[in-house]
């Protein structure tokens, strides 16, 4: 939740206070400067250091602003008011509205960045920047006057807008690179208009990759520590050798301001998008209809699988593609179409680009042996956000057992009714988890240990006692809470 209240998309409109801050804080830093002191250590030479000079003249002309124009309507102010106001020397300016008071709309303007893909006009930006606006223009860095733009589509899942501009010759148009090849410690440079200052330049490393801000319904974002603000949103980021990777999209910031943990949208994932809007001005993904989880080191050895990757299914949605296709509880898909599966972003992702109705081939591991199943896509639904409550912990009296440093009861009626759990649930109430680490919690049901069905505490001891025979560290436990199923890892001995 703190994650979420201070991430700040930096593309909307700034005040002329925000700009009177920033310029106090670099008189403020100036005066915090030490003197240099008498040894410097290991300093590094200019020499050995990268200039991206001749890539930013390359490609800064094919980085525009954006601004979008939004209609805002002021109430009316009653007459009364308004001569009360003009008593106390107020000026009609000071109404809502301006003179008068007449509720007449205003317009404001919202600014952010974006970038020519083809030369016919096309461009992309943030959907945040141009939504729910009368008028966008586009101001190119060789011309006085701005450019009318229309919006061909935009994708909220996304946060993607393609627009189209009229021009009579051909325009400097990117080349998007392969944001896949991207790894952490790559050089980056990012191009925008932070704070309506026109075409700057910041450069950087990419920090991290597949980052999860719950931002709109991403969770592949790109992390990286190139200086992004407001303003910077819709802007590309580009590798060393001038290919957009990125679109910028948002910040990490307790201040609003950039603290070098900025987001951009990774160009693998923005392409399949861009070009449905381009060609259909909307976006329809495939669906399976599943909750998927990544396959971790703990979980691959509690499987017998030689490294972790995949995705393991955790729950099949009724009547969806994958119930249909026969996909089920505990599958881990491996591939797709023959294509490798390296975690469950990239199934997701590779299923969301594909077309509604198109039959894919999934290989999956299931109870150890692999198989290929066939499923129809379905179209992706609107996304869901309902949260999931938490179980009440049981109360810990009556008969219990120690298992692999968790401690088990029963799930009889009395504990099912105190759960809020049907009548017909199945499983093995956690009393106590022991070690914090584990990701359990008194209350969590485990339905199934190494995909087989338990019903007693019995049935756990047998399944953690058959994996420490086989020579595995682990088991892997599906586990319910509340509406929630989640498998997680249980180390047959647990740790001191």
């Amino acid at each position: 939740m703190t994650l979420l209240s201070t991430i700040k998309t930096p593309a909307k409109r700034f005040p002329r206070l925000a700009v009177t801050a920033l310029a106090i804080g670099l008189m403020t830093g100036t005066a915090l400067v030490a003197p240099p002191a008498a040894t410097t250590a290991h300093a590094a030479s200019p020499a050995s250091l990268p200039s991206f000079a001749d890539l930013v003249e390359k490609v800064a002309p094919a980085v525009v602003t954006i601004t979008a124009a939004h209609k805002v309507t002021t109430p009316q102010v009653p007459q009364e008011l308004q001569e009360m106001m003009r008593h106390f020397g107020l000026p009609d300016e000071a109404l809502p509205g301006g003179r008068g008071g007449n509720g007449r709309p205003r317009i404001e303007s919202a600014l952010g960045s974006g970038f020519v893909i083809d030369p016919s006009g096309y461009i992309v930006t943030n959907r945040h920047v141009i939504e729910g606006a009368d008028e966008v223009k586009v101001h190119f860095q060789d011309q006085t006057d701005d450019v009318p733009a229309k919006i061909v589509g935009q994708d909220e899942r996304s946060d993607l807008a393609l627009l189209k501009v009229e021009t009579k010759k051909p325009l400097q148009a990117l080349a998007f690179g392969d944001s896949d090849k991207m790894r952490p410690g790559d050089w980056v440079v990012a191009v925008g208009n932070p704070f309506g200052l026109g075409g700057t330049v910041t450069a950087g490393i990419v920090s991290a990759r597949g980052r999860d801000i719950d931002a709109a319904n991403l969770n592949d974002f790109l992390q990286i520590d190139a200086s992004i603000n407001k303003g910077n949103s819709g802007g590309p980021t580009f590798n060393a050798n001038g290919e957009v990777i990125g679109i910028n999209t948002a910040i990490f910031s307790p201040t609003g301001g950039s603290v070098g943990i900025g987001f951009a949208i990774p160009s693998n994932v923005a392409k399949p998008v861009i070009e449905k809007l381009k060609t259909t001005g909307h976006v329809q993904r495939g669906y399976l209809g599943v909750t998927l989880q990544a396959v971790t080191p703990e979980i691959a050895d509690s499987l017998g699988l030689k490294e972790p990757k995949g995705a393991i299914i955790n729950a099949v949605s009724p009547k969806s593609p994958a119930e249909k296709g026969g996909l089920k509880q505990g599958d881990v898909v491996q591939s797709i179409n023959g294509k490798a599966i390296d975690n469950q972003r990239d199934l997701a992702r590779n299923v969301a680009g594909m077309d509604p109705g198109k039959s894919v081939d999934l290989g999956v591991l299931r109870a150890g042996k692999p198989i290929t199943v066939s499923v129809k896509l379905g179209e992706a639904p609107s996304a869901d956000k309902d949260g999931n409550p938490a179980a009440t912990s049981p109360d810990g009296k009556g008969d219990n057992t120690s298992v692999a440093g968790l401690k088990l009861g029963k799930l009889d009626d009395r504990t099912r009714e105190r759960l809020g759990l049907d009548e017909g649930t199945q499983g093995v109430v956690i009393v106590d988890p022991g070690k914090d680490d584990l990701g359990l919690r008194p209350g969590d049901i485990i339905a199934s240990v190494n995909n087989e069905a338990v019903k007693a505490p019995a049935d756990v001891t047998s399944q953690v006692e058959k994996a420490k025979k086989d020579g595995r560290k682990s088991v892997l436990l599906l586990v319910r809470r509340g509406d929630q199923q989640m498998f997680l890892p249980l180390p047959v001995t647990p740790k001191g």
